[in-house]
């Protein structure tokens, strides 16, 4: 068993779980097991979390809006993803820690880390999917797969491990992956981090820690991701391709670190079905063709969807939640394209209108796309039927986060297909 120096380290430690999600559940489970008569601390905003072991003797709650004042009390935190570092008013770095520090510190076998703002969970499905065909133990974990510690329990030298790495798991991250991937980077989380340079920071410890035997994947063409590799000791292998290709790249070039046969990589890429909210191609409906690209929470994933897919969008559904992201680019876009009507959710639907307003300078109203303010997808649905032609696009890619209105991103995408289908029936 390979958690042996972490019950070494934490042994005589006090240990709080701060934030009480999946992850959080998962670090509860695992040390328990370590620790069977240890009490643990649990912190969460949320006032009705629920262990998952009902030995409630040997947990201590921390739970309401004053959670976050119970990390001066324990002597190691191990802190989930979601909760920002901003918000934790200058507490001692030292002692928080992750599922992702104490996994990479505990892992015997190899880790190929994927991160980018954008492609990094459909980059590791390939990999993982290739890996497996080309004989490979591989496993798909972090964001898209299963959580990290319980797999510590049973790993082995010869496992490998694909880890999609969001900028929240790389923040404070000490050590690097043996193969890491780096796609792209863009503003976003702009609400969580202080500010881009602060996220762009927490992306680069993907590479900052790597050695001379280890791999760095990266996005030649993105001039950030360029920069930051520079950081890496590690041996470069830089990839091109657009948007939606880049993963496809990606895959390839680590499948090659691994021997794979050229075969075995192509058969696998072509047998490769995209996941479901990107740039999903969901149906026709009375002529008129829906993708679903819900998961473009930033503009620059709308503004590849849109060359992607080209002049036969008519019709594009955008906004929601704000991230304090600048939108002028994706407003260009759409005013160089030929699409003639938009459908805007709140808040930044808003705020995109605006920009268009703003950069309208030499077209006559009747030149402007129609735009519609709407606050439900069931009228987003119906706008779009009667305002995209047979033959055309009716495209939902929303350049913003879902929260507000949606639960997330999937199930905004799941109400676009339910109202599509629904009315493309009638």
């Amino acid at each position: 068993m390979f958690l042996n120096n972490l019950k070494k380290n934490f042994e005589n430690k006090k240990i709080l779980i701060l934030g009480f999600g999946k992850e959080g559940k998962d670090s509860y489970l695992v040390l328990r097991k370590l620790f069977p008569k240890k009490i643990l601390g649990i912190a969460d905003q949320n006032e009705n979390v629920k262990c998952p072991i009902s030995n409630v003797k040997k947990i201590k709650y921390h739970l309401g809006k004053d959670y976050l004042l119970s990390i001066k009390d324990y002597d190691v935190i191990i802190k989930s993803p979601g909760i920002s570092f901003k918000s934790l008013l200058r507490p001692d770095l030292g002692k928080i820690t992750s599922q992702t520090e104490i996994f990479f510190d505990n892992c015997p076998g190899k880790i190929v880390g994927i991160t980018g703002t954008k492609g990094k969970g459909t980059t590791a499905s390939i990999v993982c999917k290739i890996l497996k065909a080309g004989g490979v133990k591989a496993h798909l974990i972090g964001n898209i797969g299963k959580p990290v510690l319980n797999f510590l329990f049973s790993t082995t030298p010869e496992d490998v491990y694909v880890y999609e790495l969001s900028s929240h798991q790389l923040y404070n991250l000490k050590k690097s992956p043996h193969i890491a991937v780096f796609l792209n980077l863009f503003a976003d989380h702009l609400d969580y981090y202080k500010n881009f340079e602060d996220y762009a920071n927490a992306k680069t410890n993907i590479a900052l820690h790597q050695k001379k035997d280890d791999y760095l994947v990266y996005n030649i063409q993105d001039k950030i991701v360029k920069k930051i590799s520079k950081k890496s000791k590690a041996k470069k292998i830089p990839i091109k391709g657009e948007y939606y290709k880049l993963n496809r790249e990606a895959a390839i070039a680590v499948a090659k670190i691994f021997k794979i046969d050229s075969k075995i990589i192509e058969k696998t890429i072509k047998n490769f079905k995209t996941s479901f909210h990107r740039l999903e191609l969901f149906g026709v409906f009375k002529e008129i063709t829906f993708y679903n690209d819900s998961a473009a929470t930033i503009p620059e994933a709308t503004m590849a969807a849109i060359q992607t897919l080209g002049n036969k969008i008519e019709t594009i559904i955008l906004g929601g939640s704000n991230k304090n992201v600048n939108f002028e680019k994706l407003t260009k876009k759409i005013l160089q394209s030929k699409i003639k009507t938009l459908i805007l959710f709140p808040s930044t639907g808003e705020k995109i209108w605006r920009e268009i307003i703003k950069l309208r300078r030499g077209l006559t109203p009747a030149q402007l796309p129609k735009h519609f303010f709407i606050d439900n997808m069931q009228d987003a649905i119906k706008l779009s039927y009667q305002h995209t032609k047979k033959g055309k696009i009716c495209l939902l890619s929303p350049a913003s986060a879902s929260f507000g209105i949606f639960k997330n991103y999937k199930e905004r995408g799941n109400l676009f297909k339910k109202y599509v289908k629904y009315y493309g029936s009638k």
